[in-house]
């Protein structure tokens, strides 16, 4: 088995005089100038070497050193390219979160598939790694969102036998010449080439590895070289750090990163990089949660910040212990360093989390519980706890709006509400899970356990509730909880693969796959209805056939839009057309019937159906661009269904959807409706389309392919494979029936077209025409008159609930028929009364109040038991409720003092009450 020893030994290193050597502290194998040089330089190795001593040739603002670093890389002919945003899953179904430049061209163009947008290419990626959330504040050096500068090269090997199967060919350089453009720019920057050090740390991901090299420079990390350049496979030659093995691939990519808060950071020697990148911020909230050190208190924050190194919760076993060793290399008490450094590790925190959700929001990110709503939803709690815990108390949309101001946002009004409609939820949830965190505590502490990790994390993930709120809250019940370490990086990883595109399962046949590609007719004429093809094969099914033809008006079912039906026939049969799909490139027609392999057909689409999804589709391109005209830019599709009928679509929003906007969501939309305009397609190349109109194309899903399919309605673009009408003014009309929230942060919205809109509005004007007939009212007075019903119902439920109490008082009081025990040192009252549940639950409130433990119960509606328990006396109303309910063959429970519960066994009813006595005794003793 080969390692990858040969791949670091490249002929730049030789010419330019580098040694390798054995880090005797980690053990890494690095590439010096310097021959004296002991170890690797990378903390917890070596210390922050550029604290206190700014080691560039001048200093530099984040927007300076951008511009430097892509200013650079253009003047060694590399194009620069815009940045992609925060949210992958834009482009991609394989991931969430753009966590490196790389990801902008992933899968696509690193496979091949298509060619980049330049080559070689410079970029600086806005990223999101939600990984390192628990180092951030901590290490001096970890931003949660950062930049990551870049420049990349796609290569694909000259000997192929056939160098067309890739989009690019050739190489445009490789490792010697990626070494060299890093130790240039060092140099350009000012810094001292002796200084540098280039340790090998192989890279793998993703199904792919490749050597990779990080560069330190004075105790920092400011970049990493990865030259990608292998595939997983069982017989590779390379086995690599994650025990599998590797061979060569036919690409082979250079993907570097150049972190620019660190860049920056190192230029003006700063404690740490939040002072560096957020100099306005930190020294806001510093004053706001009233931090101000002495000079001597400075001095320390300085020297710690040199070691903060060894905080970095991926690399320390426990970060308390961490923080020990550097107070024991200060000479200073743990405790003392800790009560310093802990509000300035929550207040870079803070500036760094309020970065991290102006990218996420402003890149129209809305909070929820999946995906990536998720994850910004996660950092919205948590900087709101920080906040908290610190003491700021500016508003956290006032703290994220001057993030978004700083990164130029033009949504700044949105991100706001959605901050602030976020925090008002999480307030909500805070109430009811604060019960459950109680309840939890007294069970773990009655069992002498501490909380563990699992049920924190379903805490912070069904309720919000943050791990040290558990901790307050489990000491209280005399129980403890462990912490761990890197808490939100296990929630995060949770939620890593949420939204995620699933492999089915679903096995091509191999008889249709080895077919040659169907020729697709619907794009050419979609108002043909009717064609001739030659039966390619059939397959017979458990229920009928598979028929494939050479090719086909028929719409296989993609995109949400329903499969065409309709005829295939010959001289001597005809067979239905049920389904329609696609495996691969080939169309495959369920049919009813066999219309034999090698026959002619004539294909008849049912052409009604057909217009009418197509009027239901451009539809739905025409409601989502009304939403986005109406709501916000941050409306973005969440799925969608084709009908006849009806429609639907789901839409990423952070609120509900009132009655008034969808009544604008309706005037817009039926605006471009009656302007008819008309419905273009074109097919141009994928990244000159990403370019024009971003990656809001994808609504409906990403489509493969150098080319992609536009549609454009109006202002509205987006790639679609589906059928359209020609004009808007084909649709006649669109009805919005109703919205209603599937899930939070999605709205569904569900709507009509043409004869559908007509006649679902002639449905409502029917329904409103026989209230208003059983009313006595015109139609325009049933609100009123509904309201006024209304309001008299509610006063009379409200009259009944008072004569129910009063009743259950004057029975309570008049000696009702009942059993009356004695439990202990009290008394308790059996009854039965065959009323409804609500009479059960006043009669035991008042039989409570007054002092008597009350068991009641009916027989009306199965066995019913309601128990009521006063102040002071030690019986669980729960643990009675379920014992009685037990006994009628059912269940039931709840808090201390009052419970409810039954069973379907009637007859079992009298024989619990006579039970109930020692029943009480058993849980009083107990």
């Amino acid at each position: 088995m080969s390692t990858l020893e040969a791949e670091y030994r490249l002929q730049y290193f030789e010419e330019e005089g580098f040694v390798r050597k054995e880090c005797p502290d980690c053990g890494d194998f690095f590439w010096t100038r310097d021959a004296d040089r002991e170890n690797c330089g990378e903390p917890p190795c070596a210390e922050y070497e550029f604290i206190g001593n700014p080691s560039l040739d001048e200093e530099r603002s984040l927007e300076e050193m951008r511009e430097a670093f892509l200013s650079f890389f253009e003047e060694h002919d590399h194009e620069r390219i815009e940045p992609y945003p925060v949210a992958a899953n834009r482009w991609r179904d394989d991931v969430l979160l753009t966590q490196a430049s790389v990801y902008d061209f992933q899968p696509l163009v690193t496979s091949g598939a298509t060619p980049p947008p330049a080559n070689p290419l410079t970029i600086s990626q806005p990223c999101i790694r939600m990984q390192d959330i628990d180092n951030v504040g901590k290490t001096g050096r970890h931003t949660m969102a950062f930049e990551m500068m870049a420049h990349h090269a796609f290569n694909a090997r000259e000997e192929l036998d056939d160098p067309d199967q890739y989009a690019y060919e050739g190489e445009v350089y490789w490792k010697d010449q990626t070494v060299e453009y890093c130790d240039e720019f060092f140099e350009a920057m000012g810094a001292n080439p002796e200084e540098i050090t280039y340790i090998e740390d192989p890279w793998v991901g993703g199904g792919n590895a490749g050597p990779a090299i990080e560069v330190i420079y004075r105790g920092v990390e400011l970049a990493t070289l990865v030259f990608m350049s292998m595939e997983q496979d069982p017989d590779g030659e390379y086995e690599l750090k994650d025990g599998n093995t590797y061979s060569k691939m036919d690409t082979y990519i250079v993907d570097t990163g150049y972190g620019l808060e660190r860049w920056t950071w190192v230029s003006q020697g700063t404690p740490t990089v939040y002072e560096a990148i957020y100099p306005e911020m930190i020294s806001f909230l510093k004053e706001n949660a009233g931090i101000d050190h002495t000079d001597e208190e400075e001095e320390l924050v300085t020297r710690a910040a040199t070691l903060a190194g060894h905080m970095d919760i991926d690399e320390a076993e426990d970060a308390e212990r961490a923080r020990g060793t550097i107070a024991e290399q200060l000479d200073v008490d743990v405790t003392e360093l800790r009560e310093l450094l802990e509000p300035l590790e929550a207040i870079y925190a803070i500036a760094d989390h309020c970065r991290t959700l102006a990218y996420m929001l402003g890149d129209e990110i809305v909070p929820s519980n999946v995906g990536t709503g998720y994850l910004a939803r996660m950092v919205l709690r948590r900087t709101k706890r920080l906040c908290d815990t610190v003491g700021v108390d500016a508003p956290l949309d006032e703290l994220v709006d001057m993030q978004a101001e700083r990164l130029d946002y033009e949504n700044r009004d949105t991100i706001r509400d959605m901050v602030r409609t976020e925090l008002e939820k999480y307030r909500e949830t805070l109430e009811r899970g604060g019960r459950r965190v109680r309840q939890l505590a007294e069970e773990y502490a009655e069992r002498d356990e501490a909380i563990p990790t699992e049920e924190l994390i379903e805490l912070y993930d069904s309720h919000g509730i943050q791990p040290d709120m558990v901790a307050d809250i489990a000491r209280e019940k005399g129980t403890d909880v462990s912490v761990p370490d890197d808490f939100y990086s296990l929630v995060a990883a949770r939620h890593g693969e949420e939204d995620m595109a699933e492999n089915t399962g679903e096995q091509t046949d191999e008889r249709v796959a080895d077919l040659p590609e169907t020729e697709l007719l619907y794009y050419d004429d979609q108002t043909r209805m009717a064609f001739e093809a030659m039966v390619l094969d059939t397959f017979e099914r458990e229920e009928g056939y598979d028929v494939v033809l050479d090719r086909t008006l028929f719409y296989p079912e993609g995109g949400g839009q329903p499969a065409d039906t309709g005829t295939l026939s010959t001289d001597d049969t005809t067979v239905d057309v049920e389904d329609v799909h696609r495996e691969g490139d080939v169309v495959v027609h369920h049919t009813d019937g066999d219309p034999g392999t090698g026959e002619f057909v004539r294909g008849q689409i049912d052409a009604g159906r057909r217009r009418q999804l197509m009027r239901n589709h451009t539809a739905t391109h025409i409601v989502i661009h009304a939403a986005r005209q109406v709501l916000g830019e941050h409306i973005r599709q969440a799925g969608a269904q084709k009908g006849t009928d009806r429609s639907r679509i789901d839409v990423r929003h952070y609120d509900r959807i009132d009655r008034e906007q969808v009544r604008e969501i309706e005037r817009v939309a039926n605006g471009i409706v009656t302007d008819n305009v008309s419905v273009g397609s074109e097919w141009p190349d994928r990244h000159d389309a990403e370019e024009e109109y971003g990656f809001d194309l994808y609504q409906g899903g990403i489509p493969p392919g150098e080319r992609i399919r536009l549609i454009h309605v109006a202002d509205d673009v987006q790639a679609c494979g589906g059928t359209h009408v020609s004009r808007t003014g084909d649709i006649g009309a669109i009805k919005v029936l109703n919205t209603e929230r599937v899930q939070d942060g999605v709205e569904r919205l569900s709507f009509a077209a043409g004869p559908a809109a007509i006649e679902a509005t002639q449905d409502t004007a029917d329904a409103l025409a026989e209230a208003a007939a059983t009313l006595d009212v015109t139609p325009s007075g049933v609100p009123e008159t509904a309201a006024r019903f209304f309001t008299e119902w509610k006063e009379r439920g409200k009259r009944i609930e008072e004569l129910e109490s009063e009743l259950a008082e004057a029975r309570a009081s008049g000696g009702v028929e009942g059993e009356e025990v004695t439990v202990g040192e009290t008394s308790a009252v059996i009854q039965r009364i065959d009323s409804d549940i609500e009479e059960l639950r006043a009669t035991a409130n008042a039989l409570a109040e007054g002092g008597q433990v009350a068991v009641v119960a009916s027989g009306t509606d199965g066995a019913q038991f309601v128990v009521a328990v006063p102040d002071g006396v030690a019986i669980d109303a729960g643990e009675v409720v379920g014992e009685l309910a037990g006994r009628v063959g059912g269940g039931g429970g709840g808090p201390a003092d009052f419970a409810q519960g039954g069973g379907p066994q009637t007859e079992a009813l009298d024989g619990a009450l006579d039970e109930a006595p020692d029943v009480l005794r058993q849980v009083l003793n107990a």
